[in-house]
Formats: C-alpha cells, sequence, structure tokens
C-alpha cells in the first residue's frame, strides 16, 4: 500500500527576468507542493528537472492552454499561480482552460489596466479621482475641465511607477504626455509579448500618504497579511517608490479605512482567491484606491514578511494554491523594512562603494544589489528597475527606518554619464 501523502502541483507562471523565482521555489519544500514553471521564453531554471520547465507563450492563450492542457494529462496540476504581473492574467486563462479554481479571467485582466479598474470602481459605485484614457494627447482644455490640474499622466499597463508623472499646469500637458507616450512605446517594443493596454490614463492628483497592503482572499473573504507605510512624501514629479515599512504606523480608523476600501475594490473586480497587493492614498482616516494587482508585493520586497513561526510571503502563498493548512497568518512581531534603491542617473553603473558599510550599519539584515556592473540604468520614471534592496528588522518601525535610511546613505554608485 502506497502511504506517500500526496503533494499538490502548483504551476507558477513567471517572466524570465522575475526577481521572484528563487524565493517561490525555496518555499516549495517547505509548503509541501511541487512546482512546475511556466515561462514565455525556453529556459530552465537551476533546481528543476528539465520536465518541471514549460514555455507557454502569453501572447498566444491558445497555444499556451495546449501545451498546459497536455502537460496536465501526464501530471495533474492543482493551482496555477502568476509570480509577476506580467503572468497573473495567463495564469488565470491557464487555471480556465485546465478547469481548476482561479479568479474570474475578466477581473484579472481589469487588474492589469489602470483604466479597467477605475471604470469597475464607478460601476461599484465607489469613490475614484476624476479620470480619463486615450493613445492620443487630449485637449488641455478638457482635461482641467473634466479631470482638473494637478493630474496624473501614468501608461494604463505598466507597473513600478513606470511613466507615472504629475501635472499641474495646462501648458505642461503635451510635453509630459510625448514623454509618456515614449516610454510605452520602449516598453512595447522591449516585450516580448504586447502590452495589455496601451492607452494612457490622466487622473486628478490624490493628496496624502501612500501605503501598500498585502492580503490574501480565500472564497472572497480580504485577510490582512500587512500593512506597509512609505514614509518618503510621493507627490511628484516622478513617484520613486523607496522605503517600505511594516506595522503602519497610521491611526487604526485609517488602517482600518485601508482594509474597508480593499474590500470593497476586490470585490468589484470578482477577485475571490490567492494573493493580493493594493496601493492606497492614505488623507486623514480616508483612504483612496491607487491601484489593486492580483499578485503579492513586487521586486524582492516580501523578504520583509514572516508569518507563524517563520513562513515567507511564497510559503504562505503557495500552501493557500496547494490548498494546505496555512497554520497562522498572524505576521511577527518585529518590524520589519526594505529599501529599494533607486537609480539616480542615466547611465553605465561602474561600480558600488560602502557595501560593508551598509551590511554592518545596525539592524540591516541583508543587501542585495540586482543589477550588475557595466549594465546600462536609467531613472524614473523612463525605467522602474532598482538598483538592489537593503533589508532591516528592528523593534519599532521608526529605528527600521532610520537603520535603512543610515545604509542608504553609506552607498555610493558610480555610474558614467550615458553619451548623447
Amino acid at each position: 500500500m502506497n502511504s506517500r501523502v500526496h503533494r499538490p502541483r502548483v504551476l507558477l507562471l513567471m517572466t524570465p527576468t522575475t526577481y521572484r523565482a528563487a524565493d517561490f521555489l525555496g518555499a516549495a519544500e517547505a509548503a509541501g507542493v511541487d512546482i512546475v514553471v511556466g515561462t514565455n521564453r525556453a529556459q530552465t531554471l537551476a533546481g528543476l528537472a528539465p520536465d518541471h520547465n514549460l514555455t507557454l507563450p502569453f501572447d498566444d492563450m491558445v497555444v499556451a492552454a495546449r501545451r498546459a492542457r497536455a502537460y496536465a494529462a501526464r501530471c495533474p496540476v492543482d493551482a496555477v499561480v502568476g509570480v509577476d504581473d506580467e503572468a497573473v492574467l495567463p495564469a488565470a486563462q491557464v487555471a480556465a482552460a485546465l478547469g481548476i479554481q482561479h479568479n474570474p479571467v475578466a477581473g484579472v485582466a481589469a487588474t492589469r489596466s489602470k483604466f479597467a479598474q477605475r471604470q469597475a470602481m464607478v460601476a461599484a459605485g465607489l469613490p475614484t479621482p476624476p479620470f480619463m484614457a486615450s493613445r492620443d494627447v487630449p485637449d488641455a482644455a478638457e482635461v482641467a475641465r473634466c479631470v482638473g490640474f494637478p493630474c496624473v499622466v501614468k501608461p494604463a499597463s505598466l507597473s513600478g511607477s513606470r511613466g507615472v508623472l504629475r501635472v499641474d499646469r495646462q501648458a505642461d500637458l503635451a510635453g509630459t504626455w510625448e514623454r509618456v507616450s515614449a516610454i510605452v512605446e520602449q516598453a512595447r517594443q522591449e516585450a516580448r509579448q504586447g502590452i495589455e493596454d496601451d492607452r494612457i490614463l490622466v487622473e486628478g492628483f490624490l493628496p496624502g500618504r501612500e501605503v501598500a497592503l498585502e492580503a490574501l482572499l480565500h472564497q472572497g473573504e480580504l485577510r490582512l497579511l500587512a500593512l506597509f507605510d512609505k514614509p518618503d512624501p510621493m507627490d511628484g514629479p516622478a513617484f520613486a517608490e523607496t522605503l517600505f515599512i511594516t506595522p503602519s504606523r497610521h491611526p487604526p480608523a485609517a488602517q482600518a479605512a485601508v482594509l474597508a476600501a480593499a474590500g470593497a475594490a476586490v470585490a468589484a473586480l470578482g477577485l475571490r482567491d490567492g494573493p493580493v497587493h493594493a496601493e492606497f492614498r492614505i488623507d486623514g482616516n480616508e483612504a483612496h484606491l491607487l491601484e489593486v494587482a492580483a499578485r503579492t508585493i513586487g521586486g524582492l520586497c516580501s523578504r520583509t514578511l514572516r508569518f507563524g513561526t517563520g513562513m515567507s510571503l511564497e510559503e504562505v502563498v503557495l500552501r493557500h494554491a496547494g490548498h494546505h493548512e496555512v497554520p497562522s497568518l498572524a505576521r511577527e512581531t518585529a518590524a520589519a523594512g526594505v529599501f529599494m534603491i533607486p537609480v539616480p542617473a542615466a547611465g553605465t553603473l561602474q561600480g558600488v562603494s560602502g557595501l560593508e558599510e551598509a551590511r554592518q550599519t545596525p539592524g540591516v539584515v541583508e543587501v542585495v544589489l540586482t543589477v550588475p556592473v557595466g549594465e546600462e540604468v536609467r531613472p524614473l520614471p523612463e525605467e522602474s528597475c532598482p538598483l538592489g534592496f537593503l533589508f532591516a528588522r528592528g523593534p519599532e518601525p521608526g529605528e527600521v527606518e532610520e537603520s535603512l535610511r543610515a545604509a542608504h546613505a553609506s552607498l555610493q554608485f558610480h555610474i558614467r554619464p550615458a553619451t548623447a
């Protein structure tokens, strides 16, 4: 008699350039699941057998679904999880093709378009700033009348604040629109698959401090995992995300407003299962949705989070996907934070100094550089790739913030300016 305990098989969809592969693969054994990785370009990830790597073209769901069904006929798949932005919609489509639990494809598709998200909020009767979208530069007088200034111009489908710019005056709208249009076109040329929504959104600027919510949906119930403060002001003209600190220091009423607004937003989109990452502006005790994604927090930021007896966020997601018990969703009591290191100037990265000082900063637990020496770099809004990540832990959020700021101040990035 075979007493082997069934190990759920989870198909992870990701792009080859994702930061997240190693953390998800490392969490698989602890979560008690078998991992199969599907990417939109042929590759074999270290640590996985060749037959655990699938090539699934994200821009051709007919072929992707056929390949996924053929694989599942040999090796049944219990769940499909999209790891990064480009993979969340294909994950829902592949799960639908396999006939297994998934979020509604239309709802996930709406998370990939900031314009569609705004439309969904309006349809549900939820508050939203005035907005409009176009592929061509709109009339500045119409924007003044329908949206108002200051406003924010942003690509509908790009992430990480890429292409997001504040515009304060009618006279600046056309030039900003041209700049954002060029960023969208550059992203289209870089992508192996198309951009889901190539329109540009213009919406009213929301005042207040930004926060990021991490949560898990189970049968439509939103379960809070963490709420991150973003202590640096996010007022433009570009919107570089740097510090994420948890637990939040906002008043309980404001935090409750964020959770309530997140629950209303995912319900409006029809999302019912899996990880949720959402961004809000808090103004007083009011929470205003910026955007919501059907995935976990991006980059390596999830390394700030530990649950129960030490579970990573990836382990929580994989346990949930594999229908394994999650012993506890309670975050550790210590404060934690991450500093995403922004690119200070365009050019070629020549080297980094001050690494030892950063690593020895009290409270700092990890320093990770993600851009190799010799690579071309560009700051926001043209690019959104950070130079690396600093991680810290401590008894209080304020101490963690101080540690991260001190560690960042000790680093010097030597960048040779780009030649004309």
